[in-house]
């Protein structure tokens, strides 16, 4: 939920940035009218009361037929007062259910536009010549089944499509990335956590994943949980309803969990191997900071991502993502999109989001405003960025391939593997 005193202050900025999403800008009007249908209502309610308290205190003072005519006239105002208060109540619910559909200001810079508006930053590394190496490189899925590492098959069998299993190798690989991504997250000052799969409504809501795109998300009818797509929701609900200490600096965590996407409406995308699958492995970091750190520790979540990006040994670009592909709580998005030989393209292996106070207005998670005298209360930033995911498998495999079958491992997740060099073909 953005800021509503910024919306009274600058309605114009949150129609630009409306219009840079592809959004409705009319929605600032209705929701700057449900503001004030709900301020009059209150004020109009709280006049009532006072009223009321006047005329109790009038009552207790009057005797006889004065006082009969008082409670009278009492009980006829304690009915207006009552439905006054049911009014500024529904005036309240009308605010809080328009000001949610409003999606974050994007952060002033952010490429207006859709999903193909993105702006490339930078590209890292250079990608293979296969052709002056002399060989054909194999996909993902071919060098994971030539490896032992990666079953598809087996994993429709069992669960149906967009399931795998990842054996041998594939295990050992995954682990191996996670851990020398919670490693490096520790290294920086993060709090490694292995957080809950399933949380309450309130909590998804409260991160934004229950608007346009709620049908991705699995949801235990029985129970009325959810499962998580990212350990992000887990994170930003950890703090919910608390007044946090940033004052030696952000909080930083490292989520480790299984993550459930159902992919709806990707029919027919990326069916081969397990780029686009319903369940995989994650390390997800989170912060907690001050508003004014906020662009700053986004740029630090970046650096982080890059780091492990060099750590695998990949060939990667960075983009600022467009306004209308941030989704609804991001004000400002990077991507860093692995380079995949065998698709000639860029896919995206990490998201880094800031968030602003979006997501901590939802969850009511605050600091003691270090700016004013009289200690109170004002939202936190959130932001959150993938460090590993099983989806790197995929570029690891095909970035260092040979021509034989077998798989280099980049060095800095050879300690991860017992000091493995190469992963060789087992069929």
């Amino acid at each position: 939920m953005i800021d509503l005193r910024q919306l009274r202050d600058d309605p114009e900025r949150v129609r630009a940035s409306q219009r840079a999403r592809g959004a409705d800008p009319g929605l600032v009007e209705a929701v700057l009218a449900a503001d004030e249908r709900r301020r009059a209502s209150l004020q109009e309610f709280e006049k009532a009361r006072a009223g009321q308290k006047a005329r109790s205190r009038e009552v207790s003072k009057a005797k006889g037929e004065e006082k009969q005519q008082l409670i009278a006239a009492t009980r006829e105002l304690a009915q207006r007062v009552k439905s006054l208060e049911a009014a500024a109540d529904s005036a309240v619910e009308e605010l809080g259910a328009l000001a949610r559909k409003l999606d974050n200001v994007v952060e002033d810079g952010a490429p207006a536009g859709g999903e193909d508006d993105y702006v490339v930053l930078r590209e890292v590394g250079t990608r293979r010549d296969f052709d002056a190496e002399g060989f054909t490189p194999r996909d993902h899925l071919e060098l994971g089944e030539l490896l032992g590492a990666i079953d598809t098959e087996r994993g429709a069998k069992v669960s149906g499509a967009r399931f795998y299993y990842l054996t041998g190798a594939g295990a050992r690989l995954e682990l191996a990335l996670l851990m020398c991504a919670v490693d490096t997250a520790v290294a920086h000052g993060f709090t490694p956590v292995i957080t809950p799969t399933l949380v309450k409504p309130e909590v998804m809501a409260g991160t934004g994943f229950l608007g346009e795109h709620s049908d991705e998300i699995y949801r235990l009818e029985a129970d009325d949980l959810y499962l998580v797509g990212t350990s992000e929701v887990a994170l930003a609900g950890y703090h919910s309803g608390e007044i946090v200490d940033l004052s030696a600096g952000p909080l930083r965590y490292a989520g480790w969990s299984a993550c459930y996407r159902r992919e709806a409406g990707s029919y027919g995308k990326d069916t081969r191997g397990i780029i686009r699958v319903h369940q995989f492995h994650k390390v997800e970091m989170f912060s907690w900071c001050r508003v004014e750190e906020a662009h700053d520790e986004h740029l630090r979540l970046l650096g982080f991502e890059e780091e492990m990006l060099a750590k695998a040994g990949l060939p990667y670009r960075v983009i600022d993502v467009a306004a209308g592909d941030l989704g609804s709580s991001a004000a400002r998005k990077y991507d860093c999109e692995a380079w995949v030989p065998t698709q000639g393209r860029f896919r995206e292996v990490t998201s880094t989001s800031n968030c602003t106070t979006y997501q901590a207005r939802r969850l009511d998670v605050r600091e003691r405003d270090p700016h004013t005298p009289d200690g109170g209360n004002r939202h936190v930033a959130t932001l959150n960025g993938t460090l590993a995911t099983t989806r790197w498998i995929v570029a690891i495999l095909e970035n260092h391939q040979q021509q034989d079958g077998s798989v280099r491992v980049p060095e800095a997740l050879r300690p991860y593997l017992g000091g493995i060099a190469v992963l060789p073909p087992v069929t």
